[in-house]
């Protein structure tokens, strides 16, 4: 494996600046002019542009020394591998055309009948008498499995006439290293030192090759230690696979430094600490305590040692060394690649056209992926102009190579017409080819693309790999076309076995959307079929798709019966619930979440303590929040800043500023530096308990910090100024905030609040106009703060215009802008009957009865069109409403002159039996008086004049108002009369009464 695709970003294209190599080979095979060129930017697609085959290679100043580790691009685990057609040779059990070699003699037969039947014993003994060495190595290396290989072996050593040999015991250890079966492996050994058979180079690069592979890097480094110590040198292919190894694990300078010391006779390792691992092989082992993996290598060792070393040579250590392999070469490359020495990997690319080395695809590939992904496409390109000059085709995996390339760049059609080259050459997309492609089509919604993908692999029988599928699964998602995504589903993995891994992204997808109930129809129908067995993984999604929903229940159902169908909870099974919990302040059940989760072996750790903290912060139960710390630093869990600041910020909110002090003194001795939320949190406890020395004393401390004070520290020292009454305090302090452009609306409402308190209306007015023009009126409390300041001032037209602003943003007004609302309403000069019955329904909570209110404050304040906007709404209502809601409706429709309305709205009062009160007729007067319905007022009035309608101040008002308005000046002065004899002396004095009736005289 020679490429792992990555990102293309690390470097631009700045670095080719300067020319590096100017050079003309003499060899008529090998003529390949570097020259100087600038690297061309934009968007480049070799196939868009066929005149790049002329076009000269350059390289210019490779003179990064960055290293740069490159994660999977196209998928995890993506490497590139290329075969040449011409140059390379092949591959061992392939012929040159790159088919699998076909054997003679017995031998077809004899492996048909291994691969087709289980009794490996019978079938060898009748078929496999007087096999020669040769033949049994093929038949072992045929092996597909290493219990396979082992019985083979066990019956060829069985057999009288069969020496044992190195090569049938490499065969063996490299299988038994890929399997991972390290006892195995150390038998096998201990039974080759018996037999006599000495390792070679073979065997020792086998060994570094499946230890390396399987992440055991120091592991496969004693190797090459123990091989020296026998007094083998390392030929370049078992150096070539230490370089490699070295490589893959990211160690790029110590696989350089291999290499070098290699080609000066030497075998460098001192930059790894192998004695602490095995001391001296085990000869002389300390008593300190080693892995298993440790003590099977420390046995190992010891069986080697007992084999006689070889001399070697002093020549070994004074010769220098070049490598002549081609893949040597093609692995320096790559190291140099991948850490970002751009002028060593030209280097090498170099010395192979001087030295006669020959290259092969996989040389191209990667020193196209070398400059591609350090953001030299355009020299990627004429690499792949060169290398088809020279008689090497390139590959699909040449193409997978550009189809990242371009994709890293946004390219999108130079990665589809790629794609397309690749069958126009008559090679044929990959599983990579098609995993790369729909992985970019489907990260950018391309829906149309992927479904043109995916039928053109179905007509050709392609089978869609696995890990695309929960991609193109998320698109769908992500597009809301969730019907497309279940069929996309059925058809392709549902049913078809899905890996745990795959079904968890299934299940995350829909998670993630919200979607908790898809999800659960795909997890039962996993969990449900016959032999399937649900991982802890999938388990783990399905906890997190319901607490997204806040289906904290069903979380914990599906979390206790798991263990029924035989999937224990992990680690992250408990993490997840007790946050989950503790988010929905569920804390009693995280807490015992959390015992439960040390009682199972697992230790939780400090995020999960500070949930449950917090949880309990937010709920004022700092009792218990300390009593889960002390739980947590008795567990050795380490406390951090933001488990600090919980508690700091917990006992600030009640007023306990001791206690915030407390833990603020412990966060300085455990040595965490203190941070501006925690210092805000102690000025919140100094306001609470108002001591303005103690929070001056740590806001002057944050003056002193790197980022200065935060707006939330002053916006608590403004509210501490406001609650004190210190004027002049509080404006410095907001004046800085304002001139530095952090004032919020905390801000400008606390200001608001102290000028209002102080009695400094025009200040108050002054700042609500700032606030308002400054775009900061965001939420309901702002809202509130303004409109207050704006009642106070009489203002009220603009308190309604605030209102609708609010109820456009959908922002619904609290309990305070209503009581404001509430002001708002008798300043208006409704009848304080109308405003009663609308504070009454609006505390018993009547059906819509906020909108009424807000219907009679836009009425009041002559925004008639919001007004009846809110009446449309609950009239429309299939609700019952009681009669507060019609009696604003009559007088909103009324107010505006929409008399017909207003009637119709008293007719279906009657309609549902709901019978007019004071209000009702008081609103119906003033809509006769508007229409210059003189009998409809005089009927009201009969009916108070002769008590069928209790006596009452603002109806008689009601009356006279409607006469006034119809001009019979007459009826005014008689209602006046009638007034003075039906009206309690207490209620409406006669002083009042005298003063009316000269008023209602003079406009006669």
């Amino acid at each position: 494996m020679m490429l792992q695709v990555g990102s293309c970003r690390e470097l631009g294209q700045d670095c080719f600046t300067a020319s590096l190599i100017q050079s003309s080979f003499s060899a008529p095979v090998m003529e390949f002019n570097l020259r100087n060129c600038s690297a061309a930017k934009g968007q480049h697609c070799l196939f868009l542009y066929p005149s790049l085959a002329s076009r000269e290679l350059t390289f210019a100043d490779f003179n990064s020394q960055k290293q740069i580790n490159r994660g999977p691009k196209v998928s995890p685990g993506f490497k590139l591998q290329c075969r040449s057609r011409t140059l390379s040779t092949p591959s061992k059990g392939l012929s040159a055309n790159g088919k699998k070699k076909s054997y003679g003699g017995i031998l077809p037969p004899i492996l048909r009948s291994l691969r087709s039947s289980s009794d490996v014993g019978n079938i060898l003994s009748s078929l496999c008498q007087n096999l020669s060495p040769k033949e049994q190595t093929v038949i072992l290396k045929e092996q597909g499995q290493w219990e396979r290989v082992v019985q083979v072996f066990k019956w060829f050593k069985s057999q009288k006439d069969y020496v044992p040999n190195v090569i049938h015991y490499n065969i063996v250890l490299r299988a038994l290293g890929r399997a991972k079966k390290w006892d195995e492996l150390r038998l096998c050994w201990n039974e080759m030192a018996q037999n006599g058979v000495v390792p070679t180079n073979n065997t020792y690069g086998m060994l570094v090759d499946v230890y390396g592979k399987a992440g055991l890097v120091k592991e496969a480094l004693l190797w090459i230690k123990h091989m020296r110590v026998r007094g083998i040198f390392p030929d370049e292919v078992t150096m070539n696979t230490v370089v490699r190894v070295l490589k893959d694990a990211g160690e790029f300078d110590a696989a350089d430094k291999f290499y070098k010391d290699w080609c000066r006779g030497l075998v460098g390792l001192n930059d790894f600490d192998l004695n602490s691992v095995v001391d001296d092989f085990g000869l002389n082992s300390a008593t300190e305590s080693i892995t298993l993996k440790h003590f099977l290598l420390t046995e190992l060792f010891r069986t080697g040692m007992r084999i006689p070393s070889r001399k070697e040579s002093s020549e070994v250590h004074n010769c220098i060394r070049k490598p002549r392999l081609t893949s040597t070469y093609n692995t320096l490359i790559d190291l140099y690649g991948k850490a970002g020495r751009l002028k060593d990997a030209a280097n090498v690319f170099a010395e192979m056209l001087t030295t006669g080395i020959p290259m092969d695809t996989i040389t191209f590939n990667t020193m196209i992926f070398t400059c591609g992904s350090h953001g030299h496409l355009t020299e990627a390109e004429t690499l792949l102009a060169k290398m088809e000059e020279r008689g090497l085709s390139p590959d699909t995996k040449t193409y997978n190579i550009f189809l990242s390339l371009y994709a890293d760049e946004g390219n999108i059609d130079g990665v589809l017409k790629c794609y397309r080259r690749i069958r126009e050459v008559g090679l044929f997309p990959d599983v990579v080819t098609h995993r790369a492609l729909l992985h970019i089509l489907s990260e950018r919604n391309m829906i149309e693309y992927v479904e043109n993908v995916l039928a053109e692999m179905e007509k050709s029988h392609i089978l869609l790999d696995e890990h695309s599928l929960p991609r193109v699964f998320k698109m769908y998602i992500n597009i809301g076309l969730l019907d497309r995504a279940k069929i996309f589903l059925e058809k392709y993995g549902l049913n078809s076995g899905l890996s745990p891994r795959i079904s968890a992204a299934i299940l995350d997808a829909y998670a993630e959307k919200g979607l908790w109930s898809e999800a659960e129809s795909v997890f039962l129908s996993r969990r449900d079929s016959v032999g399937q067995k649900i991982d802890v993984m999938e388990y783990n999604v399905m906890i997190k798709a319901y607490g997204k929903a806040e289906l904290y229940d069903k979380a914990f159902l599906l979390f206790k019966g798991m263990k029924n169908r035989g999937t224990w909870p992990d680690e992250c099974t408990y993490n997840s619930l007790i946050q989950m919990f503790s988010g929905g302040n569920l804390v009693d059940e995280a807490r015992r979440l959390l015992i439960e989760m040390q009682g199972m072996g697992f230790k939780p750790n400090c995020q999960t303590f500070s949930a449950v903290i917090a949880s309990y912060a937010r709920l004022g139960l700092m009792s218990d929040a300390v009593e889960v710390y002390n739980f947590m630093v008795n567990a050795g869990v380490e406390p951090n800043e933001i488990l600090y600041g919980i508690l700091i910020n917990g006992f600030a909110e009640i007023g306990r500023a001791e206690e915030a002090l407390k833990y603020f003194h412990l966060m300085e001795k455990s040595g965490i530096a203190e941070n501006r939320i925690v210092l805000t949190s102690l000025i919140k406890a100094f306001s609470k308990v108002g001591s303005l020395e103690g929070a001056k004393g740590i806001y002057n401390r944050m003056k002193n910090m790197e980022n200065g004070i935060d707006i939330i520290a002053s916006n608590s020292m403004i509210n501490l100024y406001a609650d004190l009454g210190m004027v002049s305090e509080a404006k410095i302090v907001f004046e800085d905030l304002r001139e530095r452009g952090l004032a919020d609306g905390v801000s400008f409402a606390t200001m608001i609040y102290l000028y209002k308190n102080m009695g400094m209306l025009d200040e108050a007015i002054e700042v609500a106009e700032e606030m308002k023009e400054s775009g900061l009126l965001r939420d309901c409390t702002s809202f509130h703060k303004v409109i207050e300041c704006y009642a106070i001032n009489g203002q009220l037209r603009e308190c309604g215009e605030l209102l609708y602003e609010m109820v456009t943003r959908k922002l619904l007004p609290d309990g305070g802008t209503f009581k404001v609302l509430f002001t708002i309403l008798r300043k208006g000069g409704i009848p304080i009957e109308a405003v009663t019955q609308l504070e009454s329904s609006y505390h018993e909570g009547k059906p819509y009865a906020r909108q009424t209110v807000m219907a009679a404050v836009f009425s009041v304040v002559g925004l008639h069109a919001p007004a009846l906007e809110s009446c449309e709404t609950f009239l429309k209502a299939e609700v019952l409403l009681d009669s507060s809601a019609y009696n604003v409706a009559i007088n909103a429709y009324g107010t505006c002159g929409e008399i017909d309305k207003a009637l119709n709205i008293l007719m279906k009062m009657q309609d549902l039996n709901l019978k007019p009160d004071l209000v009702t007729y008081i609103n119906l007067v003033g809509c006769y008086g508007k229409a210059g319905i003189i009998e409809g007022v005089k009927r009201v009035y009969s009916q108070l004049k002769y008590g069928e309608i209790e006596p009452n101040k603002s109806l008689f008002y009601a009356i006279k108002n409607a006469f006034m308005s119809a001009n019979r000046y007459d009826l005014v002065q008689m209602v006046t009369q009638e007034m003075k004899f039906a009206l309690d002396s207490e209620v409406y004095s006669e002083s009042e009464l005298d003063d009316q009736s000269d008023e209602d005289s003079s406009g006669l």
